[in-house]
């Protein structure tokens, strides 16, 4: 298995797992990768140091001391640059990494996505005449997501409808893998 450090053109940062150097390529090329957070299908490569843990081995000792050294877990992210913590993180300059504030902005963006998902129900491209029953009293009362235009928003709206467009990116809507 092979974990690459993935960036999109928005700067998002993400993991993809790959069976190998050859899978990757092959859904690059094939352009079936996209930014988990926006959709973006524009994914570029990024720079990674492979750090191996085999039999329980423990961080070199170095590394340890220079993680006590700043006050810092050898095991955190903070700690190690080598760690491999499930956190997401992503260059924001060359070189540099993303800072903790949009790594958690991130996480809340994709969690709150997430919730929606759960607890809406997907009515496509019905969104509109759905809205509208339920707002009318036809069908009961629930939450609804699905498409809708932008001239189909604006008649909500004018109905007195309150909408709220959220870019869901494509991977979400399908069964995770």
């Amino acid at each position: 298995m092979k974990v690459l450090n993935l960036r999109c053109s928005s700067e998002h940062g993400f993991e993809g797992w790959f069976g190998s150097e050859d899978d990757y390529l092959n859904q690059q090329q094939r352009q079936l990768l996209q930014c988990p957070l926006c959709g973006d299908p524009s994914i570029t490569r990024l720079p990674s140091a492979p750090r191996l843990n085999l039999s329980g081995r423990q961080e070199p000792r170095q590394l340890q001391t220079q993680a006590a050294d700043k006050g810092a877990d050898p095991g955190s992210a903070e700690g190690a640059e080598g760690s491999s913590s499930g956190a997401v993180t992503a260059p924001s300059t060359p070189g540099g990494q993303m800072s903790a504030r949009a790594t958690d902005l991130q996480a809340a963006w994709m969690h709150a996505v997430r919730q929606l998902m759960d607890k809406t129900e997907d009515v496509g491209d019905r969104f509109a005449e759905k809205a509208r029953r339920i707002h009318y009293g036809e069908e009961t009362e629930r939450g609804i997501r699905g498409q809708a235009t932008a001239e189909e928003r604006e008649a909500l709206r004018e109905e007195g409808i309150e909408t709220m467009a959220i870019p869901i990116p494509l991977a979400l809507k399908g069964p995770l893998q």
